[in-house]
């Protein structure tokens, strides 16, 4: 499998891609090669005099290359120029991609994690899964939040297709994870007892059911309130390592709009997010 990894050859992103336990993690959902890809400002030019932008570019590039390949990954590096989320995702279908990798870094002094204008703009228009990685900053160095990828996953569905979709991605984690929770939330007109609140009871009993029987330690949960507060507060709760949902369409262009609870989501949970976009952009 192949994996698209977004690198501005940031420190930030140096110490995600240098953390072992995350590749390993990545090698356990079945990424065995990466394409490496920068994107460059369309405004520098190369070889313009006294500029060695080019060269730099490329020996750091060259170092998360090596880095990745001592790990085992066979290891393609791009350059690129253009707007950073067209050519990433331009890369992701050229290649066939099965995941894209980027990096978000948390940068409200409020201290709720705002996604970065290129991943957030990544997450809108991917026809890919697209994996959010949390980078955090600690005594003026950077580490990852959550290295260990996919141990802890907080399931988020609506039961919609897409949902079903996303969860299908247990197919591929479920060597890598062991311990889920499975988040229905309903709208506050539905009240415990209602029939719409046991059917989905059922519904999340069952797909629990489906992990444990591949050795997935998996919790049901249904909440009532808006679906954005109770997931981030079952986050808080579960303290997942990565929240897993579908990322639903709104609009019937070619270009794919997040859901509201989507984007907050990716926006403001502290864990990696895995958002999965609907199969009809594709």
């Amino acid at each position: 499998m192949r994996a698209v990894y977004a690198t501005d050859l940031s420190d930030a992103i140096e110490a995600a891609i240098g953390d072992r336990t995350c590749l390993e993690c990545l090698g356990r959902y079945g990424i065995d090669a990466i394409d490496l890809v920068t994107v460059t400002s369309p405004n520098v030019t190369a070889g313009m005099p006294g500029s060695d932008v080019s060269q730099r570019t490329r020996n750091a590039l060259d170092r998360q290359r090596n880095i990745l390949e001592r790990e085992g990954f066979e290891v393609q590096t791009h350059v690129v120029r253009g707007t950073p989320h067209r050519r990433i995702n331009g890369l992701a279908d050229r290649i066939d991609a099965d995941l894209v990798i980027v990096g978000s870094r948390g940068q409200s002094p409020l201290e709720q994690r705002l996604i970065g204008g290129t991943a957030r703009d990544v997450a809108r228009t991917s026809v890919r899964p697209l994996l959010v990685q949390r980078i955090v900053e600690q005594d003026d160095d950077h580490e990852v939040a959550d290295e260990h990828l996919f141990q802890r996953v907080l399931y988020a569905t609506d039961f919609s297709e897409n949902a079903e979709r996303a969860f299908d991605q247990f197919d591929r984690l479920q060597t890598a994870t062991q311990e889920a929770l499975l988040v229905h939330v309903a709208p506050p007109a539905r009240r415990p007892g209602s029939d719409t609140v046991d059917d989905a009871e059922e519904r999340l009993e069952a797909l629990a059911d489906d992990l444990r029987a591949r050795g997935i330690d998996a919790q049901a949960q249904v909440r009532e309130g808006v679906a954005t507060d109770e997931i981030l507060a079952a986050e808080a709760e579960f303290d997942p390592t990565t929240i897993l949902l579908g990322a639903r369409g709104k609009s019937p262009m070619r270009r794919l709009l997040l859901g509201s609870v989507s984007e907050d989501i990716t926006a403001q949970a502290t864990s990696n997010v895995l958002l999965v976009p609907p199969t009809r952009v594709r």
